[in-house]
This record gives structure tokens, sequence and C-alpha cells, in this order.
């Protein structure tokens, strides 16, 4: 048996790559099983908002992209933005934020292993992959959306309402604003987000099950802007978004990143949450507190689901959903007041 690390991180996505660099920077003997190779996509907005941008620097990362000015929402002739106050954010392709972590993990000098992790075995003092022959005092469930170790131990929670997923694609073309552009439509949000001098990412949020194309074409001023031609990647999906686990914490498991409960990609703050996540679970599991990550990643992520919680609901009223856009518009001051809470 391979023995016994402090960290055994399943899964080498952004937030098992911090927590590997987080506990690397504390000291702690830290493996990563990720089966995939580096650098990994997915579908994402790709929009790392003020605060992920601090929390990578702080980390020594530099991670390329094109610089973000703020957030506007955009409903045919309807326009609010708000632009950042506590510095820029940054456009950047997954590939680029996946490439810049696994390099400095692998600097750090954390093995990153070939090897998925699905079922684990717990005792009083570690936890046990079974046909690996890895062992560690802690094991990180850094596995994503659908995690498969939140599945297995139990800890997923049934989600009800209409489950929303999201596509994603490129287009070479430049991009028109240093804003990140928040399209409404009638059923889906598109997300324009520029990400270099010819290169901007269209992710769309939907609880509609149609092919990229047919949703985009939902967004006519948008469209108009994204010839066919100009498409550079294939279209990538996500879903459904909101996932929810019964605790963060489950014996010797720790789970963090979008493993630990996701509300939905509306405010685009999942990278963000998986640095803050990464870095309460080291510091818990440092100090020889781990039970009290719970309650720091409570605390730390509370405005952040309140406020994505309360906007999803909004918009899967008839009701209000068509007052959203409108209201940002009448009351600037509380729109830019929200984005720069979450940012």
């Amino acid at each position: 048996m391979r023995g016994g690390h402090d960290l055994l991180i399943a899964g080498g996505g952004p937030a098992g790559l911090a927590t590997a660099l987080y506990a690397a920077r504390a000291g702690l003997d830290t493996v990563v099983a990720e089966p995939r190779r580096a650098p990994v996509d997915k579908a994402c907005g790709e929009g790392l908002m003020p605060g992920a941008v601090r929390a990578l620097t702080a980390l020594g990362l530099e991670v390329p992209g094109h610089p973000l000015t703020g957030i506007r929402y955009v409903q045919g002739s309807r326009q609010v933005q708000a632009a950042f106050r506590h510095g820029p954010g940054l456009g950047a392709r997954r590939t680029g934020l996946h490439g810049a972590l696994h390099r400095a993990v692998l600097d750090a000098g954390v093995p990153v292993l070939p090897l998925r992790v699905g079922e684990v075995r717990q005792d009083t003092t570690g936890v046990t992959v079974p046909g690996t022959g890895l062992r560690a005092r802690w094991l990180v469930a850094a596995d994503g959306l659908h995690s498969p170790v939140r599945r297995s131990l139990g800890l997923e929670v049934k989600t009800r309402g209409a489950p929303r997923y999201g596509l994603r694609r490129h287009y070479a073309v430049p991009p028109w604003s240093p804003y990140v552009e928040v399209h409404w439509g009638t059923h889906a949000e598109a997300y324009v987000t520029p990400l270099g001098p010819a290169l901007v990412g269209v992710a769309l949020l939907t609880s509609r099950r149609a092919p990229f194309t047919t949703q985009l074409e939902n967004f006519p001023e948008l469209a108009a802007r994204l010839p066919p031609e100009a498409a550079v990647t294939a279209v990538r999906g996500a879903g459904p978004l909101r996932q929810r686990a019964r605790t963060r914490v489950h014996g010797r498991v720790l789970l963090v990143g979008d493993a630990a409960g996701y509300i939905d990609a509306l405010t685009g703050e999942g990278v963000s949450l998986a640095l803050t996540g990464a870095e309460a679970l080291v510091a818990n599991v440092r100090r020889g507190t781990p039970s009290r990550y719970e309650t720091d990643w409570s605390r730390t992520t509370r405005r952040h689901r309140l406020l994505t919680h309360l906007l999803v609901r909004a918009r899967q009223q008839p009701a209000l959903a068509p007052r959203i856009m409108p209201t940002a518009e009448r009351l600037p001051r509380l729109f830019a007041a929200a984005v720069n809470a979450l940012a």
C-alpha cells in the first residue's frame, strides 16, 4: 500500500488543484488523483471575478486572459452595467486556468496520479481507496458537479424545480465590450465573456433542452454578432446545475468546489467559491479542526448562495422573471452593489 498521506484529493479540477496548492504551502503531504490528462476543459462561463483573480495572484499564478471591467445586463434596448470597484476580473479559457494550476501543483512537488476515485473506505484514522493502494488521513472530494464520492457516500440531496443546464462555445470575433454581457431571454441567459483580442466565449444557461444554435436564435441581436463560420470550438454542456450535499464533512471525507454543492452559474462565482472553500478546508485540517470546515464553508458562501438562490427563484417565476432586467435598469446603484457584493 502506498503509504499514508495527509490529504488525498479526488479530482484535479480548479477546486482540487487549489486545495493541493494550499496544502503544499501548509506543509501537508498531499496527492491528487485525476484520470484525465491536463489541461481539462469543461462547459464554463470562463469569467473570473475579481475575488478569484486576487486569490490566484496570492497563490503566485499567472493565468492568461483578457481583463474584465464589470458586468452588463442586456435585454433588447435595455442595458445596465456595473464596474468592478476592487480591481478587474479576467476572461480566461478554462484550459488556460487549469494548465496554470496543474503546472503550479507539479512545481510544488505534489503528485498527480492518473487514477479515478469512486468508492472509499473510512476508519478512525484515515481513508483508503480500494484497488489503488492509496491511503490518507483525509480525503478531499473535489470531483465536480456530479461527484462520484458524494454519491457513493449517500450525501446527495434531491433538488426541486426545473433543472437548468449550461452550454458553451467560442467564437473568433473581437470582443465588443470589456464587460461580461448577460443577455436576458424569455427562457435563457446568454453570457458573453471577452477572452482575447479576437475571441469571445458564449455560455447559455437554460431550462430547455435544445441545441446551442436553436437557443442562440432566441437572442437575435447577439446571434447577428456571431456568424456560424466564426465558431472555433464544439459545444460543451453541463448540468443539471443545481446539486445539493447533506454536509461538507462526513467522517474523514471533506467536500470542496462543485462537489460541496452548487446552485447555479447565473452569478458566475464557481471558481471564486472553489478557491475560498479550498483555503478554508486546508486551514482547518492544518489547525486540527476539520469539523469546523462546515461552519466556515457556510459562512464564506452564505452571501453568494442567498443572492444566487433569490435570483434563480425570481427567474423561474413567470410573474417576476420579466421584471428582473427593468428593475436592475431602474435601480443601478442596487445593481452595482449586488455585482460588487458577489465580485
